[in-house]
């Protein structure tokens, strides 16, 4: 039974890569990071010992805060929170706990620079249909909460990339791309260390939808129906992302928690 003020790793994964997740604040100190550079699924660095300063603006947000062991510095920078406004938590045994349970973890390396913000920013093809709205939802639910999408003409991609220090994806000849079979959300699932049964699940279903396989499984005609609805229904490809986080919110739910559920329509018709 966690602590108060306190959340179990396996309770604090369940909520990782859905809406209701909390902010999660890493606070290892810079020696027990580098051990081990790697970060819970959407969870950013922060020092603790400037929480004064950057807790001002988590005023009246739910947050989980993780050190190595789950004791002072996670205990401390909750309290902290807490006294600026926060619903904050700290995860109990903290990082090691999360590591000793094999839940995943993100290598930093492979998450690209946040701008002034603290927000990552990435740029693809406008007018998305399906890659590029199931990888800005990975990114979002999974990488970086706050993460920025910027959706222009293809041929300007690149330019937009280099001055405006964004991570081109779903594009040719980039690190985050279609490598042979895969899609780019497959490509993302692997590199990011994000390998869960229902992120694996939900991958093959992007993949087929992604690459006109409907054979490969059958819930991929849905998600292409519903993918190629959205996109009528929206011209602007914001709009059509903000719509699109609650599709694969759906989708993601029942990779996790509804496959074995079936559903018919109830009679009261006495059987013969």
């Amino acid at each position: 039974m966690a602590t108060p003020n306190s959340i179990k790793a396996e309770k604090l994964s369940r909520l990782v890569g859905t809406p209701s997740a909390p902010i999660i604040i890493d606070v290892r100190t810079d020696e027990d990071f580098a051990a081990d550079p790697r970060l819970i699924p959407a969870a950013r660095k922060q020092n603790h010992k400037t929480v004064a300063d950057w807790g001002k603006t988590l005023r009246g947000k739910s947050i989980a805060v993780v050190c190595h062991h789950g004791a002072k510095l996670s205990e401390g920078t909750a309290a902290w929170l807490r006294q600026l406004g926060a619903d904050a938590i700290n995860l109990e045994g903290g990082f090691v706990e999360w590591e000793q349970a094999k839940l995943p973890l993100v290598p930093a390396a492979k998450i690209p620079p946040a701008n002034e913000d603290g927000s990552t920013v990435w740029v693809t093809r406008s007018r998305p249909k399906i890659d590029r709205i199931a990888c800005p939802w990975l990114i979002r639910r999974f990488i970086d909460p706050s993460a920025v999408f910027l959706f222009v003409a293809p041929q300007e991609v690149a330019a937009v990339a280099d001055r405006f220090n964004a991570t081109p994806f779903d594009i040719e000849n980039t690190e985050w791309s279609h490598r042979g079979e895969l899609c780019t959300f497959d490509v993302m699932v692997e590199e990011f260390g994000l390998r869960s049964e229902p992120l694996l699940r939900l991958a093959k279903i992007v993949r087929a939808a992604d690459t006109a396989r409907l054979d490969l499984v059958p819930e991929a005609a849905g998600l292409l129906a519903a993918s190629l609805g959205l996109s009528r229904m929206y011209a602007d490809d914001l709009e059509q992302l903000d719509a699109g986080m609650a599709l694969y919110d759906a989708f993601y739910r029942w990779c996790r928690d509804a496959t074995e559920e079936t559903h018919n329509w109830p009679t009261s018709k006495a059987k013969p």
